[in-house]
């Protein structure tokens, strides 16, 4: 009996722990999109990666460092508005900002509402009408970047419990998170402006690439020159328009890599893209590397 209270206890504490983890984002509704169901997390087969989908409730994880330098990153996956890479664009990399003293928040944005497979919806899609995927992701798009846009709001609100830099916020995000990136980057208040941004092979073909903002943050866009996606020239011009009005950014275009890197390992220079990032953090002095 001992024994099975004690079980209890500890299943009871560590899941009390992941709660106050989660962070839920303040959010309107919408009424014109109906989400049937709870959002649903399981291992692709098809993409072969953990996957969230139906996501109609934002959130956000917290992963903090044992020695925090007040750098924090919230991180937005990837997945065509369809599903998020949860792991090798979400919690891997916190993990791997942790090992550097940098705070991060992996973002549960809305998504598409869909069934029980999500990324068989949008492969399926892509293969016989990829007309539908834009009509089912424009309407959406916008409420993922509000919920990026409040992610941030919240973070720099709560920077001092956090143990946070309030100046010190960036935005990273992969393919679909990558044009809510640039979708936070387009549209931001004074509360809710990113300190400096990552786009990861960003899809600059569902958002555009505008001119940059006035008060442009510091940006570093990474991409691969054989994006099956055809997205390098996106970042190119992603790149030149920060350029134009002599903000700071950094342009990694790899040879090799294809689309939907994140952190899996494929034997290429891309595979170290998160230490490039890194190195840049500091050459921009937005963080200091500890002694």
């Amino acid at each position: 009996m001992k024994t099975f209270l004690s079980l209890m206890i500890t299943i009871f504490m560590a899941s009390s722990i992941y709660a106050q983890n989660i962070i839920p984002i303040p959010h309107e509704t919408s009424e014109n999109i109906t989400w049937v169901g709870e959002e649903k997390e399981y291992f692709s087969d098809i993409w072969q990666t953990p996957v969230v989908t139906n996501v109609s409730v934002p959130t956000m994880e917290l992963f903090q460092p044992e020695n925090p330098n007040g750098v924090s990153v919230i991180i937005a996956p990837g997945g065509g508005l369809y599903a998020l890479s949860i792991e090798s664009e979400g919690t891997a990399v916190a993990k791997w900002l942790n090992k550097k003293g940098i705070t991060a928040f992996v973002l549960k944005y809305r998504l598409v509402p869909t069934g029980e497979d999500g990324v068989k919806e949008i492969s399926e899609e892509g293969a016989t009408n990829p007309q539908r995927i834009g009509e089912r992701v424009a309407p959406v798009m916008p409420l993922s970047i509000a919920d990026g846009l409040s992610a941030i709001a919240y973070v720099r609100s709560n920077a001092s419990s956090l143990k946070l830099d309030p100046n010190k916020i960036g935005f990273m995000g992969f393919s679909a998170g990558g044009a809510v990136t640039m979708g936070v980057t387009y549209n931001y208040g004074e509360a809710n402006r990113p300190d400096f941004i990552v786009p990861v092979y960003p899809w600059t073909t569902v958002l555009p690439v505008q001119p940059a903002p006035k008060n442009a943050p510091p940006m570093l866009v990474i991409c691969a020159s054989d994006d099956p996606l055809g997205l390098a020239s996106g970042s190119v011009e992603l790149y030149s328009s920060w350029l134009k009005i002599q903000k700071p950014v950094g342009l990694h275009m790899y040879a090799k890599g294809g689309h939907g890197f994140g952190m899996k390992k494929q034997g290429l220079p891309s595979d170290d893209w998160i230490q490039l990032f890194y190195d840049w953090a500091v050459a921009e002095n937005i963080v200091t590397p500890s002694k």
